[in-house]
């Protein structure tokens, strides 16, 4: 794989941040940032990925495959896609700021 397609490819890794209320307790408690990334990438990827992006230093990544809801649509029932997330562990004193607040 050449470098400007490695590169390509870790611009894409990250989805977007996971907002919800285990996420902002796990930030506050264990300065852990949470991640909706692909389903095809790995530990390294991410780690690569969030230092690459946010000029951070990453100690850590754990992965979570997550199932998709069993809805129903009309009459007949049907499922959300699979996704996953990863919860990325910061250095300390290395934090991520979405907002842009000062």
């Amino acid at each position: 794989m050449s470098a400007a397609h490695h590169q390509e490819r870790l611009m894409t890794v990250l989805l977007g941040p996971h907002v919800s209320e285990k996420t902002t307790d796990v930030a506050d408690r264990h300065n852990q940032t949470v991640f909706k990334v692909r389903r095809d990438s790995t530990k390294k990827e991410v780690k690569k990925a969030v230092e690459m992006m946010f000029e951070v230093t990453v100690t850590s990544v754990q992965v979570v495959n997550c199932r998709g809801k069993i809805k129903r649509f009309g009459k007949g029932w049907g499922q959300r896609q699979n996704w996953k997330k990863a919860y990325v562990t910061l250095a300390e004193g290395d934090s991520i700021d979405f907002l842009g607040a000062e």
